[in-house]
């Protein structure tokens, strides 16, 4: 099973063997505990849950509790479920999963919440332009502009790109590169970024889609 939950810690830059500076992004990656399989047969689906970070007893229900506590496990702040796409689970409930899962040069996904950026107009949500600010369109430089159709359908198309809040949505990047895997702190560096902010909950998993060498 390979997929792990992390804390974003932030930015910075290391050498390869070239001498190239390379830009990573370093992740509190585990340790992850199996709080629960998901069975085709029970479920109606395969999947492996993880539970990552400690928290207060007194801050879980009694519901999230029983469900640790029938693995002897600790109170886990974050659980998520990772799908097995080729349908094998080679873990056990109650086992610890280490950021060792993962290898140098490997291509990962790392999934998070972007950064919100409150209700947003057409121009930064959306990139259009403005209009002219001169005959007459003193107030309107900044306006969306026609959003509707005329008498058919009467009436505004789903999916219009209107003003309404921006980020704070799941976002995953792709086919990044692992660059340091340290198991005695936890730690994963993957090349390029990755969303939200520093802090924040991401899922790392093998890359669905390879590019690149």
């Amino acid at each position: 099973m390979k997929g792990i939950i992390g804390r974003k810690v932030g930015m910075t830059q290391v050498y390869d063997e070239k001498g190239n500076v390379v830009p990573v992004t370093v992740i509190e990656a585990g340790p992850c505990f199996v709080t629960q399989i998901r069975t085709a047969d029970r479920d109606g689906y395969i999947a492996v849950q993880l539970g990552f970070g400690s928290t207060q007893p007194k801050r879980l229900t009694k519901g999230q509790l029983g469900h640790l506590n029938r693995n002897q496990l600790p109170a886990l702040k974050v659980v998520r479920e990772f799908r097995m796409r080729d349908g094998s689970t080679d873990v056990s409930e109650g086992q610890e999963i280490k950021c060792d899962v993962f290898a140098k040069g490997e291509r990962v996904d790392v999934i998070g919440k972007s950064k919100g950026r409150g209700f947003a107009g057409t121009i930064k949500r959306h990139n259009f332009h403005r209009q002219p600010k001169t005959h007459g369109a003193s107030d309107r430089e900044r306006a969306p502009g026609s959003v509707g159709a005329t008498t058919f359908p009467a009436h505004t198309w789903r999916g219009q790109r209107m003003a309404g809040r921006m980020g704070n949505a799941r976002v995953t990047s792709q086919n990044l590169e692992v660059v340091i895997v340290d198991a005695s702190k936890n730690l994963l560096a993957v090349k390029g970024s990755v969303p939200g902010v520093n802090g924040s909950i991401v899922m790392v998993k093998p890359a669905r889609v390879r590019r690149g060498h």
